[in-house]
């Protein structure tokens, strides 16, 4: 309900000037002249209130979303903890230490948020209202839900081989990551600038090597 009233507020007032006077940014995608899909994708790039000073998406991009996240693990593993009379499966202390270390991971280099398409090309609609403030964190933490009542009490050996395989993932993802954002900032950069790319009619660069030229979308 709530992201639904949010969408319809960032759809009427991407109709009305700014404080400055000013015409509003709109994002091309949202930008269709159909109103049931303009709401959708959103039509405003980047809304702000508070006089200009707080951006909406890019609040509600990581802030409330994952940290709703992880307090609902939490609240998982209270409740695990309460039914077993006193202890937490092995489990579930994998998924809540392991999607926490994602969620610290995400709000510590928030910055690289900047340059993703959601920022820079995406408008504020429907889409990113409910997926950033209902589907990450609702759905996102069904494994602690699920293992509240069907937990299947993995051996140390399994959970051993779980860490072994989330610490291989988190690395892939956050080197590629932080590559394509140092990219993404300056090319030219000594960082990335031994990387070959391939120029798009769009004017967007596709990396061929670094971890971008081993698959797309790695991270």
């Amino acid at each position: 309900i709530f992201s639904f009233l949010l969408s319809t507020y960032l759809y009427i007032s991407s109709f009305a000037l700014d404080l400055n006077g000013q015409k509003r940014l709109l994002a091309k995608g949202g930008n269709t002249g159909n109103a049931v899909y303009d709401f959708f994708i959103g039509r405003e790039l980047n809304p702000r209130i508070l006089w200009g000073s707080f951006d909406l998406k890019e609040f509600c991009e990581l802030k409330p979303g994952l940290i709703g996240w992880f307090m609902l693990n939490i609240g998982m593993a209270a409740k695990q903890y309460s039914k077993r009379g006193g202890s937490i499966s092995l489990s579930m202390v994998s998924v809540v230490l392991l999607q926490g270390i994602y969620v610290w991971d995400a709000l510590y280099n928030e910055k690289a948020i900047l340059t993703t398409m959601d920022i820079t090309t995406d408008g504020f609609g429907f889409m990113l209202c409910f997926g950033d403030l209902a589907w990450v964190p609702f759905i996102y933490s069904l494994q602690a839900r699920y293992l509240v009542d069907h937990d299947p009490e993995l051996s140390v050996v399994a959970i051993v081989a779980i860490l072994a395989v989330q610490c291989l993932g988190y690395y892939i993802f956050r080197s590629a990551n932080s590559q394509k954002d140092a990219f993404r900032r300056d090319p030219s950069s000594s960082e990335v600038a031994h990387l070959t790319y391939l120029q798009t009619s769009r004017g967007t660069r596709l990396l061929t090597s670094g971890w971008g030229g081993m698959a797309r979308q790695i991270n």
